[in-house]
């Protein structure tokens, strides 16, 4: 079992800042592969960034440029640093751990790939 617990999340302003953390607990084992997805109101939940266990990482186009997904394995703590955050931003946001997500982190961005999820954290950023 995996429980994850994400923090960081706040209001902003368009064109701030904010760095999300989520901390994992349990089998670590079942979180080699890590990654971030928001949901809006109404809409479907989607993939922003991911990180394997060799280090490959995934962003959607969307955040290309602006937000950075990292990870310190001796904390267990996986990082999303968002920066020039626009309105559109505005979402839950989740962090989600399995042992794999596909073949070559190709199924990073697909919710049913990952096993665990945390419980969210908001993040409002106003024009």
């Amino acid at each position: 079992q995996v429980q994850l617990v994400e923090s960081g999340g706040g209001s902003v302003q368009a064109g701030g800042s904010l760095r999300l953390s989520c901390v994992a607990f349990g089998n670590i084992y079942s979180t080699s592969c890590m990654a971030w997805f928001r949901q809006g109101p109404g809409k479907e939940r989607e993939g922003v960034a991911g990180i394997d266990s060799d280090g490959l990482i995934r962003y959607a186009d969307s955040v290309k440029g602006r937000f950075t997904i990292s990870k310190d394995n001796a904390k267990n703590t996986l990082y999303l640093q968002m920066n020039s955050l626009k309105p559109e931003d505005t979402a839950m946001y989740y962090c989600a751990a399995d042992a794999m997500a596909g073949p070559d982190f190709l199924g990073w961005a697909i919710p049913y790939e990952y096993d665990y999820w945390g419980q969210g954290t908001q993040v409002t950023v106003s024009s």
